[in-house]
């Protein structure tokens, strides 16, 4: 079975001459369909480079990505668009929902832009939800929900086009503890359904509930397979 993820040599450049900044440097890395990884590392070190290359939000200036066997390291703007939509869920730390329409509106709006028919729409988002534990919520605005119903709402949307790969952005920094344990439970259950996940985070307590935590120091990767329970063995800084 072919890697979800596989960096090849990837090198971010950002300026040039005197101004030149090196974000990664020659950084490969694979990940395997199924796996559960998380990205650590201080501030600086590259890892959000790292997760926008992923997630195909930005372009690597040297080497080749492959996202779940195609290499989109050349792709235009409107390939990277349409491999975002259907290969890709993200979860970030702010939920970015839109205030106006409910839970479920919220969660359909991946399907519009994917030209999938309405009916079907609803029916996903539904489904969607119902896995995250709101199925008694589709029809309250984001204002009518708590923080860690919000991130529930945003993984909901996450997952709804069905993505080989779910990345997520310190989707735990907005919420206190117990929120965090339980918006950590969902993506276990996911990654236990067969969902590869893939988390930036600088919470150690979050990174140990992962399978496997990737370390980050000046845009390379310093540990590529770093187990949780060998995490105090790395110095944790916070990001």
């Amino acid at each position: 079975m072919q890697p979800i993820i596989r960096l090849e040599q990837i090198s971010k450049i950002y300026g040039s001459g005197n101004t030149e900044v090196r974000a990664l440097s020659n950084v490969s890395l694979t990940v395997e369909a199924g796996d559960y990884c998380a990205i650590m590392g201080p501030s600086g070190s590259g890892k959000s480079t790292a997760m926008n290359v992923i997630g195909c939000l930005d372009r690597p200036t040297e080497g080749s990505y492959y996202l779940d066997g195609v290499d989109v390291s050349q792709l235009d703007d409107t390939e990277l668009a349409h491999v975002r939509n259907r290969k890709i869920g993200f979860v970030f730390q702010q939920f970015h929902l839109l205030p106006q329409l409910t839970a479920l509106e919220n969660v359909m709006l991946p399907m519009v832009y994917g030209g999938v028919p309405v009916r079907e729409r609803q029916e996903r988002a539904a489904e969607a939800l119902t896995c995250v534990g709101l199925a008694n919520r589709l029809n309250n605005r984001p204002n009518q929900l708590s923080g860690g119903q919000q991130q529930r709402v945003a993984i909901a949307r996450a997952i709804v086009n069905r993505p080989v790969l779910l990345l997520a952005d310190e989707p735990t920094g907005a919420l206190d503890s117990h929120t965090t344990q339980e918006v950590m439970n969902i993506f276990q259950e996911l990654n236990t359904s067969g969902i590869t996940v893939v988390m930036v985070t600088h919470e150690p307590e979050v990174a140990r509930l992962t399978k496997r935590i990737v370390w980050f120091r000046d845009g390379q990767v310093i540990h590529a397979n770093l187990s949780p329970t060998d995490l105090s063995q790395v110095s944790v800084m916070p990001a």
